[in-house]
């Protein structure tokens, strides 16, 4: 029997600390994994085509194949499925909503860095870009560290005032936070390296695919660039879109497994990842699991 896991049934199954010990032990994994698959593709209107494939993790006997579509007017802006696979025969456990798995799992493994690369005192935080991306991210950082303030920017100022003090420009949100948190669809820079002072933090989720921007080159090599995977950074992320070498960046998984330090000099940290296979599987396993013991989904079968 295959699990139907919609929206509201993965975030009731949701366990952000199991969840967050996953991404982490993801991230700190050793060993020769398959390369991350990401195809993409431009549609003949305002949408983008995206397949990531295999997700796998040590010890997990499932993998993930995630089919989803972008479309920035829509809501939610992505559509799709991330289908959950048994590792020993194919068999298809689960087909889970797209969107909310990509919004938590991308939420929480950007609040997993974000709370390893700011300071320890960094308890000012703002979001560039309130929609639920962002939103998602701020409710797991408050999970890891206190959160004294939130100053937003967003296009829409109600929806900016909903996630914390309205700021009239981006610019303005940085210079009141020491943590800067920016998901938006923008392809031209929103911030540049003027912006940059000594203990900043910017996690940044607009490079996940070519085109899209959110920091300028300038700011990025003036900053302790880190990613999650140097490749695909490199093929259509923020390396690729900053015409940076590889060499400028380090990896959250060596900050992680502590084979280099999270802060080294009083230089602004900057986190822009792409997003992996992977992580679909470290939120759509627990999830399945507690979906299926709870016997609350609907399930159905192809045979």
């Amino acid at each position: 029997m295959t699990l139907l896991l919609s929206r509201a049934d993965v975030k009731a199954a949701l366990d952000v600390p199991a969840v967050l010990a996953a991404l982490g032990a993801g991230f700190r994994a050793t060993g020769d994994p398959l390369p991350a698959q990401r195809v993409g593709a431009r549609l003949p209107g305002p949408g983008t085509a995206m397949c990531l494939l295999p997700g796998l993790l040590p010890g997990v006997p499932a993998y993930t194949v995630k089919v989803n579509a972008k479309f920035p007017a829509a809501t939610p802006a992505l559509r799709g499925i991330v289908c959950l696979h048994a590792l020993a025969d194919g068999e298809l456990l689960a087909l889970l909503d797209s969107a909310s798995v990509t919004a938590w799992r991308t939420g929480l493994a950007a609040a997993l860095a974000t709370h390893a690369l700011a300071p320890e005192h960094a308890t000012r935080v703002a979001v560039i870009g309130a929609g639920a991306q962002n939103r998602t991210v701020l409710k797991a950082l408050r999970t890891l560290r206190p959160v004294d303030e939130v100053y937003a920017y967003d296009l829409d100022p109600a929806r900016a005032a909903a996630v914390g003090r309205a700021v009239p420009t981006a610019r303005a949100a940085v210079e009141a936070a020491d943590i800067v948190l920016t998901a938006t669809w923008s392809r031209e820079p929103l911030l540049d390296a003027d912006v940059l002072r000594p203990g900043l933090h910017l996690t940044s989720l607009g490079f996940d695919e070519p085109g899209k921007t959110e920091l300028s080159p300038a700011l990025l090599r003036a900053s302790r660039l880190v990613v999650d995977d140097p490749a695909l950074a490199a093929a259509s992320g923020v390396l690729h879109g900053a015409a940076l070498d590889p060499a400028h960046a380090t990896t959250l998984a060596d900050v992680l497994r502590g084979t280099a330090p999270a802060r080294p000099d009083d230089r602004a940290t900057v986190y822009a990842p792409i997003g992996l296979p992977w992580q679909d599987l470290a939120l759509a396993w627990p999830v399945y699991l507690a979906a299926r013991s709870a016997a609350t989904a609907t399930s159905f079968t192809f045979h």
